[in-house]
């Protein structure tokens, strides 16, 4: 598989007005034909994602920032 650093992945900068965050998509989408089962299944894919990284000691570092 290429390094992922050499791919171009979607992108998408989501912001409100407590966080802005940039997410650039590894997985692909395109075999989901209809587009709100797609959107559907992006969105539980980012909430696993964030639920993954509330677990992780990285969160808990992070978090330190405002120590």
């Amino acid at each position: 598989m290429e390094d992922i650093d050499n791919l171009l992945l979607p992108e998408i900068n989501l912001e409100t007005d407590d966080i802005i965050m940039n997410i650039a998509v590894k997985k692909d989408y395109s075999e989901i034909e209809d587009i709100d089962k797609r959107k559907e299944e992006f969105i539980k894919d980012l909430k696993a994602f964030i639920e993954e990284f509330s677990q992780t000691e990285e969160s808990k570092e992070f978090m330190k920032y405002y120590d």
